[in-house]
């Protein structure tokens, strides 16, 4: 299938086309045509059932009018009874089967859409930020969910009650069923109107929740930092600003179907009131019945009902076509490398005339040049903000370089599968996300089929053993969001036990004991330091004691690395590195 697509702005994540949203709805029809195609058979079941009703009506008028039996009159009405049962029991299992198709369906998008997501360069999920990511998973999946659980079946059903409709007022009185056309010259313009302009009202709409959602999200996760620094009027400033967006989008979307309503409740009477004077009319001259008159007049009121719902579900159906193109919009985001068969020679890593710019032109890191051999222990020391973190991504193979290559074993980071590469070498900041499960289930993430064992030893090897197993259900205690909350120390720990079941040749620590005091941190190091050998290691750090008992030392400057050696090499040479231990010592 050709994929279109819209040029996103800079950190926003795509948006697909028209185009691609039209082939991915055929493409789910498809897939669920015979759930859809039961669901429509109920409720066009219901429809006609509904329709008995008038003609019932207008057959009975025509014989009271020209004299009846009370016999007639009782059969008549258990019939449109008995019609009226059907159709609620019809549409009860029609409005039931809908629910359970859109479920499947609702079920099915965020399953895909997880693995899209999943599957995003890292770069790209950075910029993009997570308000964008939630409002895409929560917003738009529910808006797609709702359109596909009631606004197909209704816009199909409607529009099939609208024709039987039209066909059954047609032979009850060709002549008299003309009236029912005099609102379309009001509605058919109308509506034109509408489409041409909702689509990029509701996709502006879409964009200014995940605005709002990202701001939010923002604020509460960095809270301590907002209250620490006093940021609290420019982050109720920025969702002011934010939540000013989402109004002005709100009130263009409101406008159109203010526009729009009025003119089709205007366009829905025209007809009921033609019918009644046209009818009137015909019947005074004898060309039609009372019966007929009465019959077509209550078509008239019937089709109300599916010319609104058609109205209002294609009203619906744009929210869920700009949430539907946000959420396959992500399947168009470019992958930032290509895996290749080539398979390394062996565990070295060599970093040559690297530079790395998050932004065109705008370079964090300038001309680098490393090599790692296995089993050494490197040393990342520097400033704030001269690019180690940057640099320790590189060597993780989390981004591209944006020059110069990053190989292991002669092979470029970025052509290795990333299941693989993510097994070889792994990256451990000190951000550490603890998901809604089991302890046990955490540190498994590092390798799912560890045994309960294998699970002791590698929080043993972190010194984190010992409270785990006193929480109250030991290693199957519930632990994250809504359950028991871990501290920021615990949670480096599990994360840290997580990389011991991994298991990779190559490590990037990014400061990922800074959130452990000073002497838990040093001994958790020398727990590591025994687990960990023969692996390669490189270590980002502020504590300078990592420093120390490292085999080398890099010092990163300006994107640059400034010195590079042991410890001891440095601190004779008397540069930047002495400086900083000089004073991190007399702290």
């Amino acid at each position: 299938m050709t994929r279109g697509r819209a040029a996103p702005g800079e950190g926003k994540l795509p948006v697909a086309s028209p185009a691609t949203v039209r082939a991915e709805a055929r493409r789910l029809i498809r897939r669920h045509r015979r759930s859809l195609t039961g669901v429509i058979a109920l409720y066009v079941g219901s429809a006609v059932a509904g329709l008995a009703g008038p003609l019932l009506l207008g057959a009975l008028v025509d014989a009271v009018a020209g004299g009846t039996t009370s016999g007639y009159v009782a059969t008549v009405s258990l019939a449109m009874l008995g019609f009226l049962t059907v159709q609620s029991v019809l549409r009860r299992f029609a409005v039931r089967s809908g629910m359970v198709f859109g479920e499947r369906v609702f079920a099915e998008l965020r399953e895909d859409f997880l693995e899209q997501v999943t599957a995003l360069p890292l770069s790209t999920v950075e910029k993009a930020g997570t308000g964008d990511l939630v409002a895409r998973t929560t917003n738009d999946i529910d808006a797609v969910s709702h359109t596909v659980r009631f606004g197909v079946p209704q816009v199909v059903v409607s529009a099939v009650t609208i024709v039987l409709t039209l066909a059954v007022a047609v032979l009850t009185s060709p002549v008299l069923s003309a009236a029912l056309l005099v609102g379309i010259p009001l509605l058919y313009p109308v509506t034109r109107w509408y489409l041409r302009r909702s689509s990029d009202g509701y996709q502006r709409e879409r964009e200014s929740y995940a605005v709002v959602n990202g701001t939010i999200t923002e604020s509460i996760e960095g809270a301590r930092t907002v209250d620490a620094l006093s940021l609290g009027g420019i982050r109720r400033q920025g969702m002011d600003d934010a939540l000013g967006v989402s109004y002005g989008v709100e009130r263009y979307t409101l406008w159109l179907r203010s526009v729009l309503f009025p003119a089709a409740d205007l366009a829905f009477w025209l007809p009921v009131a033609a019918v009644l004077l046209w009818g009137g009319w015909l019947a005074s001259n004898d060309v039609v019945t009372p019966g007929a008159v009465a019959a077509v007049a209550l078509f008239a009121v019937r089709l109300i009902d599916p010319v609104d719902l058609l109205i209002m579900w294609t009203d619906e159906i744009q929210v869920g076509a700009a949430s539907l193109a946000r959420i396959i919009g992500v399947q168009d985001v470019a992958p930032d490398r290509e895996a290749t068969d080539a398979v390394p020679t062996n565990e070295d890593i060599l970093v040559s005339n690297v530079t790395y710019a998050y932004r065109p032109g705008q370079d964090v890191l300038h001309g680098i040049d490393l090599s790692l051999r296995r089993g050494e222990r490197l040393a990342v020391v520097g400033p704030s903000g001269a690019g180690k973190s940057t640099l320790g991504r590189l060597i993780a193979g989390i981004h591209p370089p944006t020059t110069g290559s990053v190989t292991v074993g002669g092979v470029p980071l970025v052509d290795r599968p990333l299941d693989q590469l993510r097994r070889e070498v792994a990256l451990v900041t000190q951000e550490h996300h603890v998901f809604v499960g089991s302890l046990a289930d955490n540190v498994r993430l590092g390798r799912a089929s560890a045994t309960e064992a294998e699970l002791a030893e590698a929080l043993n090897d972190v010194g984190a053993l010992a409270w785990a197993l006193a929480l109250p259900d030991g290693l199957e205690t519930e632990v994250g969001s809504g359950a028991l909350e871990l501290t920021p120390a615990q949670a480096q720990e599990v994360a840290l036990a997580r990389l011991v079941l991994a298991d990779p040749h190559t490590l990037v620590l990014d400061e990922a004991t800074s959130l452990i005091d000073p002497q838990a941190a040093r001994d958790l190091e020398r727990s590591l330091s025994a687990v960990l050998e023969g692996r390669t290691v490189i270590a980002i750090a502020h504590r300078l004691h990592t420093a120390h008992d490292a085999d080398r030392v890099a010092v990163v400057e300006g994107g640059r690395i400034t010195e590079l050696g042991s410890h001891d090499e440095l601190i004779a040479l008397d540069g930047a590195y002495a400086s900083l231990w000089r004073s991190w010592r007399t702290e």
